[in-house]
């Protein structure tokens, strides 16, 4: 059993059925190849700067202060680490799946199903918060336009709102049947189920529509700091780190929700012309423009008010209108819509395509990777997807969804930094063009940045380890005692065995990075995978393509 729980797909056969034509669904012919290296950068853009920057930047930076700037470097390299290993699986194995397929080569299907239902929870918990995100910056550029005509265009609040959120005024002010209020966000799930339809149609269309709303909403983000940084009182950064470091931890889960998307470029490599060389470069290229773009906004939020004004939902709007620039408060607004809707659409483009693989796999049923014959998309595994992020979307509040889409995020990136530590060896050829993870031996400097990290953290980490504040305080250190565990482990690995550097880091630093995240959210993850696991042993485990061979 155990044999069958781990077996693993070969890069080769998987190379081998592509170039066959037999990855490619039920029925409806091949993807359309019609990316390039310009159209996946946009695609990383459009899937980065979305809801982080226009929403939870600020309460991060409540939080951190101006060294929330700190945090988007620190987050960028983690993401950078990744990326870089993502990049390299991209390379050697260019077709559809993203990180469910690179487990598949690596560690098996048990892990490669885990992997996928964890993507699912990702993309689906994401886009749900991106869309409640939306809904909110639609109804205040509503608001605005009405205001400058004389009418009242925006929703009533019970169309905006959800049950967690709601008032006692509000629930007593919506309409009722059968005695029941009815309160729910309309304006998200209307933007589902516009971005559904355009995912749907054709990546060619949704490649066009993404890349002009990247162009448009970096200019605006541009105009954004140029006019910002003529209203910084330097006082406000003083001081850099209000609240401690930890303090600036405390808004990991808000960055890192900021930056996640850039992998659902690797979900789109069957429709890539060339994907062993444009692949890497879109993620690389994407990840340097976002993250220069986030920390230059970051110093300028905190620079024009005091940090402690910034815990609102639309911090950019709002410091611009506590300098009196109403105008460019607007602009931003319509620049916000524009942008969440760009990450929308990359998240609705990527979900289906995970779905496609794994059914192709036999691991769900065939009909989640038909492909159109006329749009070329996986059509019916679009519209459940549509589904599954529409519907919530209606009723869920967004401080839930971050954290969750955080942690699964997290949880992808560690086995993808992983999995390359298990890739075999592959020689050069001279007249094959394609990215290259460089090897640096990590023998020595892995445990020297491991001692380093204890000796930096050496007042903290008697408090973590200590039952002092009983199990409730306690229960939040259970998983950086995990990651102290794995931080010994392959510190000892990698003094023994040299391993590649950049891939142990990666690993290591996302590890660290899921230990901030609250306990609860632990919890509901390792339901979400519990779930799956039942879905996996009573489906997937007998259906398996590599089962019946």
């Amino acid at each position: 059993m155990s044999k069958s729980l781990f077996r693993k797909k070969s890069i080769v056969s998987i190379l081998q059925d592509n170039q066959d034509g037999l990855t490619d669904a039920h029925g409806g012919g091949e993807l359309n190849k019609v990316l390039r290296v310009r159209d996946l950068t946009a695609l990383g853009i459009a899937a980065v700067i979305g809801a982080g920057i226009f929403s939870t930047i600020g309460e991060a930076s409540y939080h951190g202060g101006p060294g929330v700037s700190l945090l988007f470097i620190i987050t960028a390299v983690t993401c950078g680490f990744s990326a870089l290993c993502y990049a390299e699986f991209a390379s050697r194995v260019p077709v559809s799946g993203s990180a469910y397929t690179y487990s598949y080569v690596t560690f098996g299907e048990l892990a490669a199903w885990v992997i996928g239902w964890a993507l699912i929870l990702e993309y689906a918990i994401g886009n749900i918060a991106v869309a409640i995100s939306w809904s909110g910056y639609f109804n205040n550029l509503l608001a605005g336009v009405g205001k400058a005509v004389g009418l009242n265009l925006s929703f009533p609040d019970w169309l905006t709102s959800n049950y967690d959120s709601a008032s006692p005024a509000l629930y007593a002010a919506a309409p009722h049947i059968a005695g029941i209020p009815i309160i729910l966000n309309l304006p998200a799930f209307i933007i589902v189920v516009l971005v559904t339809y355009l995912a749907y149609v054709g990546i060619r269309e949704s490649k066009k529509s993404a890349n002009f709303m990247v162009g448009l909403k970096i200019l605006v983000i541009i105009f954004v700091i140029v006019v910002g940084a003529f209203y910084v009182n330097v006082d406000n950064w003083s001081p850099f780190m209000p609240n401690g470091f930890s303090g600036v931890l405390k808004g990991v889960s808000a960055v890192f929700f900021a930056y996640i998307g850039f992998d659902a470029i690797s979900t789109t490599a069957e429709e890539c012309s060339n994907p062993q060389r444009d692949l890497p470069r879109g993620m690389i290229y994407s990840l340097i423009i976002c993250t220069v773009l986030y920390v230059l906004i970051a110093f300028v939020l905190t620079g024009m008010v005091s940090y402690s004004q910034l815990k609102v939902e639309d911090p950019l709007a709002f410091v611009f209108n506590a300098v009196n620039l109403p105008k460019v408060s607007f602009l931003i607004s319509v620049s916000a819509v524009i942008a969440t809707t760009s990450v929308l659409l990359v998240f609705q483009i990527g979900q289906p395509r995970i779905w496609m693989s794994m059914s192709r796999d036999g691991l769900l049923p065939k009909k989640f990777s038909i492909i159109h014959p006329r749009f070329k998309t996986p059509s019916f595994a679009t519209i459940i997807t549509g589904f599954l992020v529409g519907i919530p979307a209606l009723f869920l509040n967004l401080t839930i969804v971050t954290d969750l889409t955080s942690i699964g995020t997290l949880f992808a990136f560690i086995l993808v930094c992983g999995g390359v530590l298990l890739l075999p060896p592959q020689e050069k050829h001279p007249h094959t063009k394609r990215f290259r993870l460089p090897y640096i031996n990590g023998q020595f400097i892995v445990p020297v940045i491991v001692i380093l990290f204890a000796y930096l953290f050496r007042n903290e980490l008697p408090h973590r380890f200590s039952f002092a504040g009983g199990w409730d305080e306690w229960k939040h250190n259970i998983p950086f005692f995990f990651f102290v565990v794995a931080a010994l482990t392959f510190t000892v690995l990698s003094f023994l065995k040299k391993l590649s550097l950049i891939p142990v880091l990666g690993l290591l630093s996302c590890f660290y990075l899921m230990t901030e995240i609250g306990f609860r959210n632990w919890v509901v993850f390792f339901i979400w995978l519990l779930i799956g696991l039942t879905i996996y042993f009573c489906y997937g485990y007998k259906r398996s393509k590599l089962a019946q061979a």
